[in-house]
């Protein structure tokens, strides 16, 4: 063999193709794990980011945020009266459920606990994202006790939101947790008698009445005091505690029952003043009520003369239906007077 061929015999000659190696597979796992790694890496970036623009927001004080209700707590001075039935409540969740959130809660990040947040006012529609299991949208400060008090009745008063008698009550509370006088006046807007006024008054009306009551937006202080001169008498307190846990009362509104309950207590007052005069002038005075309190009749009794009177919301209806059987019942009236005579 020539010189020639041997070269193109060298050169042309096919080769096996070498087996693949393992550090392919190990590469492509390589490669697998570092692009997890990185999709991580980024997920992480991400939260990071999210956090970031949340602890900016919170820092600006004026951004509205939406928080988890869960993470709210509730603060340390309560500036609303906690009431057994509470009619507006179901509609301002209503209000929530169709419209949203229109105005924003005041929080402050918690004192105690990095993680978690203080409310300064609005607690109402705390209440109501809780109950639509919403996020609450609120503007997040940093605030003192101090600045949280003075912000929780400000907002109030700019909103002409709390009624005579939650003014009493916050002030009341603010002085029981010791807070200083100065920051009272400050948070209410009053000067120091009309706020001492107010401590005394509420600490004069019995919490289980208000919590009944409500905050009665429409009675200022003439009728609160109006009140507590009337429940100063223990049996007129009994008939006032009687009346407000009927359920019929119950379901009224606030200024309602307010009303209910004054306008009961007054009555009490005539018609003791009617029961004087009657024993004087020899007669008497007797009294009936239904069971469900939606009739009243009372009766002033003298020896030829007995006068009638119907109240309450189905009086007029009672009446008529009375109206139409009185021939019979003045026919049993006749058989047992004549029972008893022996006729």
């Amino acid at each position: 063999m020539s010189r020639k061929e041997t070269l193109s015999n060298l050169f042309l000659q096919k080769r096996e193709a070498p087996a693949p190696s393992k550090s392919l597979d190990t590469d492509r796992v390589r490669t697998g794990a570092i692009g997890a790694m990185g999709a991580s890496l980024k997920e992480m970036a991400e939260t990071a980011r999210q956090a970031s623009d949340l602890q900016k927001q919170l820092e600006e004080a004026n951004s509205i945020v939406e928080i988890d209700p869960t993470l709210v707590d509730p603060s340390r001075i309560a500036d609303r009266i906690s009431i057994d039935v509470d009619p507006a409540f179901d509609g301002l969740v209503e209000s929530i459920r169709e419209s949203g959130q229109q105005v924003p809660v005041l929080l402050r990040p918690h004192p105690d606990n990095a993680s978690r947040f203080q409310i300064a006012y609005g607690r109402r529609r705390l209440r109501a994202a809780q109950a639509l299991g919403i996020k609450v949208r609120a503007i997040v400060r940093k605030l003192t006790d101090d600045e949280l008090i003075v912000a929780q009745g400000r907002e109030n008063l700019d909103r002409q939101d709390l009624s005579f008698i939650e003014k009493a009550f916050f002030a009341k509370n603010l002085e029981d947790e010791g807070v200083e006088r100065a920051v009272v006046i400050s948070a209410l807007g009053m000067d120091k008698s009309d706020v001492s006024r107010l401590i005394s008054i509420a600490r004069k009306v019995p919490l289980n009445l208000i919590r009944v009551i409500g905050s009665a937006p429409k009675a200022g202080r003439k009728r609160w005091m109006e009140l507590l001169e009337q429940i100063d008498d223990e049996k007129k307190l009994e008939a006032a505690e009687s009346l407000l846990n009927n359920d019929d009362v119950k379901s009224l509104d606030s200024d309602q029952r307010f009303a209910k309950l004054m306008s009961a207590l007054r009555k009490h007052d005539s018609d003791s003043k009617n029961t004087e005069t009657d024993i004087e002038n020899g007669s008497a005075a007797k009294a009936w009520r239904s069971k469900d309190n939606s009739v009243s009749l009372s009766m002033n009794q003298k020896p030829k003369m007995v006068a009638i009177k119907l109240e309450e919301k189905n009086a007029k209806p009672f009446s008529d239906w009375l109206t139409t059987r009185l021939d019979r019942l003045y026919d049993e009236f006749e058989q047992s007077m004549n029972k008893e005579t022996g006729d």
